[in-house]
């Protein structure tokens, strides 16, 4: 069940980590820094897709009954 929930759930968990990825590569770029965790894209981008992998898993649990 809970590998059925992780692929239904992570096309959207990629879109978010990559989204980030780009946004905040650009925004580092241009000298902002602040609010990235450990001064690194990467592991914020992770952070973020990880938060966004356990939301929709969690919506789809919740949801998939109504």
């Amino acid at each position: 069940m809970i590998a059925q929930l992780v692929q239904s759930s992570a096309g959207a968990a990629i879109g978010v980590f990559l989204g980030c990825l780009i946004g905040l590569s650009l925004r580092k770029r241009s000298g902002k820094r602040e609010g990235l965790l450990g001064d690194s894209v990467l592991l914020t981008s992770s952070a973020a897709g990880g938060v966004a992998l356990l939301v929709m898993m969690a919506i789809k649990f919740f949801t998939a009954g109504a």
